[in-house]
């Protein structure tokens, strides 16, 4: 299964999905036993592509042990729908941006996010950019909600 993980801008939401994913898959085996063999995130937007995550969301990633500082925003293409098999998107309007971008031959499933957090009060994840530092802790802990939520489901798989 490879994965990737789509907001807007590709500098806050899907940066933090991608690099808890990764940490989780890394700590219960999915890469070494090859259930997961891609992560990736993007954005539907080309505002930031070659920047790194925003500052803030890196120094919320790093206090929780998830580094994210070698990340490099991306705008999704159409190739994205052949190379992954689940796009996952943050929110309702990304969710609705790559249903138009979804090439008629795309085979990748395409999801919200939250929809693997068991426990989530939200179906969204909220951007945090024009927000405080508590808006960074909530994508984390969203994220690690439906990153624990995400592994279970391709493990049954």
């Amino acid at each position: 299964m490879k994965v990737l993980f789509v907001c807007l801008g590709n500098i806050c939401r899907s940066p933090t999905a991608e690099g808890v994913f990764r940490a989780l898959a890394e700590r219960e085996g999915a890469l070494r036993q090859g259930w997961v063999r891609g992560i990736d995130s993007a954005g539907t937007g080309d505002w930031h592509v070659g920047s790194p995550p925003d500052r803030r969301t890196i120094a919320a990633a790093r206090q929780r042990g998830y580094e994210l500082g070698a990340l490099r925003a991306r705008q999704v293409t159409a190739q994205d729908f052949h190379d992954f098999d689940l796009l996952l998107a943050m929110d309702r309007q990304n969710l609705a941006a790559l249903q138009q971008l979804r090439p008629v031959a795309g085979m990748a499933e395409v999801k919200l996010f939250l929809e693997y957090a068991e426990c989530a009060a939200v179906d969204e994840v909220p951007d945090p950019y024009y927000g405080g530092a508590e808006g960074f802790e909530e994508v984390l802990d969203l994220c690690e909600a439906a990153s624990r939520g995400l592994l279970t489901s391709l493990r049954g798989h």
